[in-house]
């Protein structure tokens, strides 16, 4: 059996942890540079707040105080994320995370029974643990353990734990009264065209010829088929399974021309870059920088230049990639443009533990004292928080800094951001009455 465990309103759920005063009221949690609501409380949806709606529609009932907006605050969540993988894996003998709120479970062994009373313990266990709220999702295969958990948070006859066993009536119902759309992998435009040929729900898909379906639509579509009938057809990565190329990105705060300001942004997101790579033991041989300016903007100068930079020899030495990084700064910029977003991918990555080099292209005599500072500069920055030591730093107001002019304290990962006693008594005594 495969489970699926989904926290529930994820990023307002990690919001509540420390603001219980929030709990029982509207709150949304907007993308980044406060820009559009991108995770609502159940009291937000059934105030017809539609995900995406941009923040500035809501700032009448937002200054009433009819609803709460926050910045977004990735290192809460980030961190509420890790947790609730550790809880998890501490109880299962596989998880594999699927997203920062998702996470499958291999439950090889187990019987329908024993899965049942399993994802009964583990919403417990998590909400004692972390104060998350979730929902679990049991199934032979990933689609149906992904409609179990839907139907785990919309039906409160499951009361949060759902077992689809594949074959059984009850699997049946559910997959005849499910819009085909609402099927994992089955998108808007997909769905039209499966309705072209009758197929509008769960049940008419799995009920559809394999082979007609893998000639008329593709073979993914084939599989989700099966994998309704109750046959394992798709295998989950590994959370740690190396990635082909690291991508970090971001839109600025507000839009720049200035050569600092795009090689400020771009060394930062070249050192989290090769954090990531050092991570997954892997070696790149090229870093690509991208630039963007705002496409919204028609009445402003359009650029989007991108290079690729190739690095003298596979390495995952910081400094190196920032060396590629100024270079391929000074082959794309151009004055006169503004930009809004630019970003970092090291790309032709090899694994560092097999790789070998070759006579032809040596490794530097200065390459084990290279990794001996990698390895020292990862360590104090995971102790002591991202960004402790840098190459460079940037000024604390820095144009392409994101706006998040209403985010909550880092919590869990920053040491000037605990909790305080006696700051919010109300909060505080909620807080203790909850443990």
């Amino acid at each position: 059996m495969i489970g699926l465990v989904d926290a529930n309103n994820f990023y307002v759920s990690c919001e509540r942890i420390f603001q219980p005063q929030l709990d029982g009221l509207p709150v949304g949690v907007m993308s980044n540079n406060d820009g559009c609501v991108i995770a609502r409380s159940e009291e937000l949806k059934a105030l017809g707040v539609e995900m995406g709606t941009p923040a500035f529609q809501l700032e009448g009932p937002w200054q009433r105080g009819e609803l709460h907006l926050l910045s977004s605050n990735y290192a809460l969540y980030g961190d509420m994320s890790a947790r609730l993988t550790q809880l998890l894996q501490a109880a299962c003998p596989k998880v594999a995370p699927y997203s920062i709120d998702e996470m499958f479970l291999y439950l090889d062994g187990l019987d329908h029974t024993a899965c049942q009373a399993l994802g009964t313990a583990l919403r417990q266990r998590i909400w004692h643990g972390l104060r998350l709220p979730v929902c679990v999702g049991l199934a032979p295969t990933h689609t149906l353990a992904k409609l179990a958990n839907h139907y785990a948070k919309r039906d409160s006859h499951y009361q949060g734990a759902c077992l689809l066993d594949g074959h059984d009536a009850t699997t049946a119902s559910l997959l005849k009264r499910t819009p085909v759309d609402k099927v994992w992998g089955i998108g808007r435009r997909l769905a039209e065209r499966l309705a072209l040929c009758g197929i509008t729900t769960a049940w008419a898909l799995r009920e559809s010829d394999t082979q007609r379906l893998r000639r008329r639509f593709s073979v993914v579509v084939a599989r989700t088929a099966l994998e309704l009938r109750g046959t394992p057809c798709l295998a989950m990565n590994a959370a740690d399974e190396p990635r082909q190329r690291i991508m970090t990105s971001r839109s600025f705060g507000r839009a720049t021309g200035a050569w600092e300001d795009l090689y400020g942004a771009l060394n930062r997101h070249a050192q989290r870059s090769a954090e990531k790579l050092r991570q997954q033991k892997g070696l790149a041989r090229a870093v690509m920088l991208l630039l963007h300016t705002n496409r919204h903007r028609r009445d402003l100068a359009q650029y989007h230049p991108q290079t690729l930079i190739a690095l003298p020899y596979p390495t995952d030495d910081t400094r190196e990639i920032l060396a590629a990084v100024r270079q391929g700064l000074q082959h794309i910029y151009r004055p006169g443009y503004a930009f809004m977003k630019a970003g970092v991918m090291l790309v032709d990555l090899v694994d560092a533990e097999q790789y070998q080099m070759t006579l032809l292209n040596p490794p530097p005599k200065t390459s084990h004292l290279q990794q001996r500072l990698m390895a020292t500069l990862d360590r104090i920055n995971q102790r002591h928080g991202q960004g402790t030591i840098t190459f460079g730093v940037p000024p604390k107001r820095a144009v392409w800094h994101l706006r998040c002019a209403h985010r909550s304290p880092r919590y869990t990962s920053h040491w000037g951001e605990l909790c305080q006693a006696g700051t919010h008594p109300g909060a505080i005594a909620e807080t203790r009455n909850r443990l």
